[in-house]
C-alpha cells in the first residue's frame, strides 16, 4: 500500500427537498383542505477516525464526496425521504484543514472520533404548515434549504511514541529494522527512506511505536529535500531519538544542523525530550569513539549514548532511555483521578 499523508477533498452536503402544495379532494369527503407534506432533509457529510488505516491513499482515487438531497414532499401529508449521510473514514491522527491549508477544522486523534464537515439542508414546509383561520387554502410551500459545498485538506500525522530524526544515511532505518518487525528499505546512499515507516518496538516486556521519517538536510525548513514534508509525523511523539552518524568527520556540525532545522520548523518540536545516540560505533576505534562522544556531550550539553544498529550494540540502553521518557509523558498526560472519599 502506498503512503499518502496529504489529500485534497471536495465535499457537498445534500439540499433539502421542497415542500408540497396539495389538497385533499376525495368523493364523499366534505372537508378536504391542504395536505402537502414537508421535504426531506439533505444528507450530512461527516469525518470519522477509524483504526487499521495509516495512509490517505484512498482519497487519491476518490476526491469528491457528495451527499444526496432530500426528496420532495408529497400529498397526503407524506414527508420526503431524507438524504443518506456520507462519512469519510480517515486514519487516527488526521487533521482536517480549510482550503487555505492553515485553518484547522478538527484534529481526530482517537478512534471513533467524529466531526460534522457539512450539514445537510432542511426540507421545506408543505402548504399544510401555512393553514390558518383566515387562510384555509394556502397555495404556497417552502423550497428546501441548499446544501453546503466546501473544499478541505486532509493531513495525516502518524501517532507514535518515539520518532527517529537525523541526517540522511544516519542509520535510522537500520535501527528500526534491528529493533522491530518493520522492514524499511536500507541502502548505502542518502534518502533511501522516501516515506515514514512505523515499527512496534519491544523492551523488557513492554512495547511502543517508533516512527522513522526521511532524513533532514540543511535548509529543510525552507523546502530543501523531502524530510520537512514529514516533520509533522513526529509532532505527536513523546520523545525523539536523534541518531548521529559516527563515521562523519564533523559529528557536532551534523547534530547542530538537525537541531537548527527542528527549531526553524517548530520551536515546540525542538523542545521535545530527546535521546541522542552516536551511531555506527562498530566502524570506529575506541579513541575515535571517546573523542566524538566527548565533543557531542560538550556541544549539546547532555549525555550521548553509543549505538550500532547494524551490530546491535547499545540497542537495549537506547530503548530503555526512550521508554523512560515515554513513561514520563504518559504519566503527565494521564487524567488525575479524583479522591473517592467525600470531604466537606
Amino acid at each position: 500500500m502506498k503512503f499518502l499523508d496529504l489529500a485534497k477533498v471536495y465535499i457537498r452536503s445534500g439540499g433539502g427537498g421542497a415542500g408540497c402544495v396539495s389538497f385533499r379532494r376525495e368523493k364523499f369527503i366534505e372537508y378536504g383542505g391542504p395536505d402537502g407534506g414537508d421535504g426531506g432533509r439533505g444528507g450530512d457529510v461527516w469525518a470519522e477516525a477509524v483504526e487499521g488505516l495509516n495512509t490517505l491513499i484512498d482519497f487519491r482515487y476518490q476526491q469528491h464526496f457528495f451527499a444526496k438531497s432530500g426528496q420532495h414532499g408529497m400529498g397526503s401529508q407524506m414527508t420526503g425521504k431524507s438524504g443518506e449521510t456520507v462519512t469519510l473514514r480517515v486514519p487516527v491522527g488526521t487533521e482536517i484543514l480549510e482550503e487555505d491549508e492553515e485553518t484547522v477544522i478538527a484534529d481526530l486523534t482517537e478512534p471513533g472520533q467524529r466531526v460534522l464537515l457539512a450539514k445537510g439542508g432542511n426540507g421545506g414546509w408543505g402548504n399544510l404548515h401555512f393553514k390558518t383561520s383566515t387562510n384555509r387554502s394556502p397555495r404556497n410551500a417552502n423550497p428546501g434549504q441548499e446544501g453546503v459545498e466546501r473544499t478541505i485538506w486532509l493531513r495525516l500525522k502518524l501517532i507514535a511514541d518515539a520518532g527517529l530524526i537525523g541526517l540522511p544515511n544516519a542509520g535510522k532505518s537500520t535501527f528500526l529494522a534491528a529493533t522491530s518487525n518493520a522492514r524499511p528499505k536500507i541502502a548505502d546512499y542518502p534518502f533511501t527512506t522516501l516515506h515514514p515507516n512505523l515499527g512496534v518496538v519491544g523492551i523488557d516486556g513492554r512495547e511502543f511505536v517508533m516512527a522513522d521519517i526521511p532524513g533532514l538536510i540543511e535548509g529543510a525548513s525552507e523546502g530543501r529535500g523531502i524530510g520537512d514534508r514529514f516533520l509533522g509525523h513526529i509532532e505527536r511523539c513523546a520523545v525523539l531519538l536523534h541518531l548521529i552518524d559516527g563515521t562523519s568527520e564533523d559529528v557536532v556540525g551534523d547534530a547542530q544542523t538537525v537541531l537548527t532545522e527542528l527549531e526553524k520548523y517548530s520551536p515546540l518540536l525542538a523542545k521535545k525530550p530527546r535521546v541522542t545516540a552516536l551511531n555506527k560505533v562498530d566502524a570506529l576505534d575506541d579513541a575515535e569513539i571517546a573523542e566524538k562522544q566527548a565533543a557531542l556531550e560538550a556541544a549539546l550539553g547532555g549525555k550521548v549514548l553509543l549505538l550500532s544498529g547494524h551490530a546491535k550494540q547499545g540497542v537495549t540502553e537506547v530503548l530503555r532511555a526512550l521508554w523512560d521518557q515515554i513513561l514520563r509523558h504518559r504519566a503527565a498526560e494521564a487524567p488525575v483521578q479524583a479522591d473517592s472519599k467525600w470531604q466537606p
